[in-house]
């Protein structure tokens, strides 16, 4: 049964023109990790809602960007440079779309905190800024490095239960986080200072699972990426089929 998973696109200015782009280690996860084929979807806006009716999954991807905070009435923005106001106008209407229907979504890096935003709930903008709170951005140093492990994380619920693990070491590449979790939604992982890493939404009707980390990253060789997307993509499956079930 082939499956089709849609992946949202940030937009770009380059050479002044613009441009509809995510990095491609997004679709190959979901192509040999999830077993699906991988969609792009451009940043055209809410009409981009209509899509849905010919997926049978979201995966919402990392990016430079953050949301926007009056998206959710987070005051002045802390980091005006780093916005992609195209890709909020398309991405928060297409989660709350997919949530409803029952479209399994699975949420990585500021798609995490998309679907916190999307479903209510608020940001933290500057992380590293908090008392008490590590610096979870990349740092310096080549691709393998900044997207090497830096940290533990603890799992609980059903993450814990689909992973096989309470507790594994995930890479860090984020400024922002989840402040206060969305009505409906699960916290299902912690750093070690306590900052959020993974959510699931109790109340959607279908998969729908969001974390911190990117599991995309070497993918293949990371047993507990490998059972994230292996998962994804049977509630994907299952979708198709007409058989929706909780995350």
């Amino acid at each position: 049964m082939t499956v089709i998973v849609g992946i949202p696109a940030c937009e770009r200015t380059r050479n002044e023109l613009l441009w509809h782009e995510t990095p491609a280690r997004y679709a190959a996860a979901v192509f040999g990790g999830a077993g699906a084929l991988p969609l792009m979807i451009p940043p055209m806006g809410e009409a981009q809602v209509a899509v849905l009716e010919r997926l049978d999954g979201l995966l919402l991807p990392g990016s430079p960007s953050n949301v926007h905070p009056r998206h959710y009435a987070g005051g002045e923005s802390l980091t005006p440079e780093h916005h992609d106001h195209q890709r909020d106008a398309t991405v928060l209407p297409l989660i709350r779309a997919a949530i409803a229907r029952g479209v399994p979504v699975l949420a990585i890096c500021r798609g995490i905190q998309e679907l916190n935003v999307a479903l209510g709930g608020t940001l933290h903008q500057v992380v590293h800024a908090l008392d008490g709170r590590h610096d979870h951005r990349g740092g310096a140093g080549t691709l393998e490095e900044k997207y090497g492990p830096k940290h533990k994380v603890m799992l609980s619920g059903r993450l814990a239960r689909l992973v096989g693990a309470s507790e594994i070491v995930v890479n860090s590449l984020h400024g922002q986080a989840i402040d206060r979790p969305a009505p409906g939604m699960v916290v299902e992982a912690r750093a070690e200072d306590g900052t959020i890493e993974a959510v699931r939404v109790e109340t959607a009707p279908g998969f729908a699972l969001g974390v911190q980390w990117h599991p995309e990253w070497g993918y293949a060789d990371n047993p507990a990426s490998l059972a994230l997307f292996a998962a994804f993509g049977e509630a994907c499956r299952r979708f198709r089929s007409g058989m929706k079930e909780a995350a």
